[in-house]
């Protein structure tokens, strides 16, 4: 045991001390004797415990000890757990008894799985969790060595090709520290592989032009497979090549036909292929030519005016259903301009709607809304994507004169509407509520197997507390139809409002079926109208169908419980009557901007539309005499937006649909719409290092103007898109980190700080380079590690050698701060008492010494009224002797004759007769008293 100060130059302080100390030896006139010395005494204890605190003194036991970390490389290359943690167990049971040893496993991410302890263990397994597709071998020894305190040893088991980090880099620290690295080289298990290095086709084609796919095959055998080449998802290409060992380069010939970003993948298929992650390409070529434009209809050939125009002037095009809509966000690349003629937003499902939106906003792509009775608001548009996309809302703001209305919402919470469906129905009615009006009422009745009222009737002047309420219904119970619309209609009967609707929605079968008739007639005869919707096949959608008709309102049945909400709010919406506007007039011109001149020779009159609300930033070119827009343009993200709230089947604008002009002028809307840029200005690489990927954005040589504030929004394959801000890092350079969740092709937004006129470009995330196929020079690597570091190259067949270098002499530290300066306290405390009380230590003395004098007293004393007492007892044992008869003193006398006494003369002794008890007198008052007096004394003694 020893002891060390950490900074000794504290001690030369004890100079000073000491002179204090002479100093109050010679110049303390206020206390003097014992007080003086014991003040100086405790005095000079506390600047000791002071100094000590100030140079650091530290008490430690030397011990001597091998501290080694294990680091074991678990990524998917290797793949080799149990090997590992076999040998790890060996070398750890192999440690003397005061050796200690911990774990570190690693992939991507580092991890502890054994603290550094003495423990010693006859098996060990890796138990946690790491990323296998990364090897990050530097940030392992890195950790490693933050659990050695004091020099120690880090033995690396790796095949030494990390893909993160730098490893000799951070040797070097290492070595600083003070910390050797022993490495042990695992080789990797020989695997049948052929891995796809690399996809390449040029970065721009022409519509029609021919083209080659350029593809680097490696393999580890000889043999047949199989390569397929796509385009977005569509097979192109089907070729059987023959695979040698090592290095295979194809060429696959192809034609460019569609316009717009394509995203191509290349995949390998071979019997006898082990892995299979790395058998997949990927790459993306713009292909520009004519613009193509895809028209959606809701009606089946009623786009006849639209295909008219666009064959008028040249621009190719495809007319599809809403069912028919990509799913994938990437297909809608190939099309420059889309139309919405007429199409609800309930026949839309949920991934298509969200990629009308992203088309726009991030590819760039246009975006045109016909109106008709299935449009916009009627639609049920309102909160969707397109919605957020288009110039206009969906509902109807301002002070617009609109009739009450009263709603009551019929869901079925029966535990088949788990799984999602319930959740669906919940934000279709809270879409519903946000889309009524203040003065509007409604209520909302849950039903099992009996009805349960969510929300009575109110008015919504308080709707978070109706929110709050939807928000809480659960799944559970049967299903009981009748009932519930029976409460409904028998509340609704109550509610005063100019338009009263009920909307029953159910993916089921009513445990039973009275008769609905009463239930509908009483609907007709107050006016109350209700629409029905069956979700899934397992709905009666004979009865809900027959119920919608009686009632007189509408029929809906959705396999796609995503366009709930849609249905909920067109029916809202359907409910007010007052979205169709029928009026004949001349629409006026309000801001035309470059599209003025083509009303010049005067506008068509229109006899109806749906009434909208144009947004704040939104252009509205024609406007109707209430003061609605008619056409109204905007700049959405990247991408452009035209809404007409007419039709154009000639229904509504029969004299627009005879209007010569009609072609030149819907083919200017359509191209105004169409992406403002043929190529991006910007090229984009990426490196993938597990959960992100860093971006490095480069200007071309076309330029974009320098801008120095940019965005960029980054869109993956399923329409996931995240933001980023790219810094820049040199001129035309930026950087920028983004979220990525697997290899493929992201296409990219990039454009000025506010969002504005940006640019698509396009970057490929290759798969893990933990799976390429190499030459396993890693040992190189870990030979150079130990080297550096000072540590061996340990043979795999020997773990007992992890245990075998030189002790590590190190000190056990124990910390005494706390105890010193708890110490140096309250001799501070006792140093005061002995300065401000003043103990008068003569009569202390004094009276210690009365004490023990007491003591001994009493026990001298403590005899004597025991023979008072002896003598008391006697002398009444002869008085009543006396008063029975009997002669007291001869039976005294008896008593001692008894007893032979031997005197010197040896003569006997004469009777007295005066001693006879006739002749003996009584005893005297003053002999009692005397006895009385004793007896009192004794008392009083003890």
């Amino acid at each position: 045991m020893g002891l060390q100060f950490d900074h000794p130059w504290a001690l030369t302080l004890l100079l000073p001390c000491t002179c204090f100390i002479l100093w109050m030896l010679a110049k303390t006139p206020r206390l003097t004797g014992g007080r003086k010395i014991a003040s100086i005494a405790v005095r000079s204890v506390i600047l000791l415990l002071l100094v000590a605190l100030v140079s650091g003194l530290t008490p430690y036991v030397r011990m001597e000890q091998r501290d080694v970390v294990f680091a074991a490389d678990r990524s998917a290359s290797l793949n080799s757990d149990d090997r590992m943690a076999d040998w790890i167990g060996d070398a750890i049971a192999s440690k003397e008894n005061d050796d200690r040893a911990a774990v570190v496993s690693f992939g991507l991410n580092a991890s502890v799985d054994r603290a550094l302890s003495k423990e010693g263990e006859q098996s060990f397994s890796l138990r946690t969790n790491v990323n296998k597709s990364f090897s990050n071998a530097a940030g392992a020894i890195q950790l490693g060595a933050g659990l050695l305190e004091r020099g120690g040893r880090i033995v690396l088991l790796s095949d030494g090709e990390e893909n993160v980090g730098d490893l000799l880099r951070q040797g070097k620290r290492l070595k600083e520290l003070g910390i050797a690295v022993d490495v042990v080289s695992v080789p990797k298990k020989q695997l049948n592989d052929a891995s796809i290095d690399s996809l390449e086709v040029p970065a721009s084609l022409k519509s029609g032009e021919k083209f080659s796919f350029e593809i680097k095959v490696t393999s580890s055998f000889a043999g047949q497979a199989e390569l397929r080449l796509y385009e977005d998802e569509t097979e192109k290409v089907r070729e059987t090549v023959a695979l040698e060992r090592g290095e295979n380069r194809f060429a696959l010939e192809s034609v460019a036909i569609d316009t717009g970003l394509h995203r191509y993948r290349a995949e390998i298929y071979a019997a006898d292929d082990q892995r299979a992650e790395n058998n997949t390409a990927f790459a993306f070529s713009r292909v520009d030519g004519p613009p193509r434009v895809l028209v959606i209809e809701g009606e089946p050939e009623s786009s006849g005016n639209i295909t008219a125009s666009l064959q008028a002037s040249l621009i190719p095009f495809d007319v599809i259903a809403p069912e028919q809509l990509p799913v994938e966000l990437a297909d809608y690349a190939k099309y420059d301009s889309l139309v919405l003629n007429n199409v609800p937003a309930t026949r839309i499902a949920e991934a298509p709607m969200r990629n009308l939106g992203a088309a726009v906003s991030d590819y760039g792509i246009g975006l045109v809304m016909v109106g008709g009775k299935e449009s916009y608001g009627l639609g049920g548009y309102f909160k969707t994507p397109v919605e957020k996309a288009l110039p206009v809302y969906m509902d109807l703001k301002g002070k617009r004169q609109m009739p009450s209305l009263g709603l009551i919402l019929v869901i079925d919470k029966s535990g088949s509407m788990a799984d999602g469906k319930l959740e669906l129905a919940k934000e279709a009615a809270l879409r519903t509520v946000e889309l009524m009006r203040d003065q509007d009422t409604v209520g909302v009745v849950a039903f099992d197997g009996s009805p349960w009222w969510v929300m009575e009737p109110t008015k919504l002047t308080e709707r978070e507390s109706v929110v709050s309420a939807i928000q809480g219904i659960q799944p559970n119970g049967g299903t009981e139809i009748y009932e519930a619309v029976n409460a409904a209609l028998a509340r609704m009967l109550d509610v005063d409002a100019q338009r009263k609707h009920i909307i029953l929605l159910t993916d089921g079968q009513s445990s039973s079926n009275p008769g609905y008739s009463n239930l509908t007639s009483t609907m007709v005869d107050n006016d109350i109208t209700m629409s029905t919707v069956a979700v899934g096949d397992g709905a009666d959608t004979v009865l809900l169908e027959r119920l919608a008709n009686d009632a007189k309102g509408r029929f809906y049945f959705s396999n796609d419980q995503s366009t709930l909400p849609a249905i909920f709010s067109r029916e809202t919406t359907l409910m007010s009557r007052t979205y169709i506007v029928e009026n004949r007039f001349i629409p006026a011109i309000g801001q035309a901007g470059n599209w003025a001149s083509s009303f010049s020779e005067g506008i068509p009159a229109v006899d109806a539309y749906v009434a909208t609300t144009a947004k704040e930033t939104a252009e509205t070119v024609l406007l109707t005499p209430m003061g609605d827009p008619l056409l109204a343009r905007w700049q959405y993200g990247s991408g452009r937006t035209v809404a007409w709230t007419s039709d154009l089947t000639g229904k509504w604008a029969k004299d627009w649909i005879g209007w010569s002009k009609l072609p030149d002028l819907f083919t200017q809307w359509l191209k105004w719409t169409f992406p403002q840029f043929s190529g991006s200005p910007y090229d984009v690489q990426a490196d993938w290092t597990g959960g992100e990927a860093k971006l490095r954005i480069r200007e071309t040589s076309s330029g974009s103007g320098g801008t120095a504030n940019l965005s960029a929004i980054v869109t993956d394959e399923q329409g996931n898109r995240a933001d980023i801000t790219p810094i820049p890092v040199a001129p035309g350079e930026y950087t920028g980190s983004v979220p990525i969740a697997g290899p493929g092709v992201y296409l990219t937004q990039i454009g000025s700080g506010n969002g504005q006129n940006g640019s698509v470009a396009g970057f490929v995330v290759p798969y893990s380079p933990e799976y390429r196929l190499t030459d396993g020079g890693g040992a190189d690597k870990l030979a150079k590690l130990a080297d550096l570091t000072g540590g061996r190259v340990i043979d795999p067949s020997r773990p007992e050698d992890a245990f075998q270098g030189a002790l590590t002499v190190r000190r056990n530290l124990h910390d005494v701060t706390r105890s010193l300066l708890v110490a140096a306290i309250l001799l501070w405390i006792v140093d005061i008492a002995i300065r401000r009380i003043s103990v008068p230590w003569r009569r202390f003395t004094t009276r210690i010494i009365n004490i023990i004098n007491y003591r001994e007293k009493t026990k001298t004393k403590a005899a004597e009224p025991i023979a008072a007492i002896s003598r008391l007892q006697q002398r009444k044992q002869r008085t009543g002797e006396f008063y029975a008869g009997n002669d007291p003193i001869r039976s005294e006398k008896a008593h001692i004759a008894e007893k032979p006494v031997v005197t010197k003369a040896q003569t006997p002794t004469s009777v007295d007769p005066s001693n006879s008890p006739i002749s003996q007198p009584m005893p005297s008052s003053n002999s009692i008293n005397r006895l009385l007096e004793a007896k009192k004394r004794s008392n009083r003694r003890e």
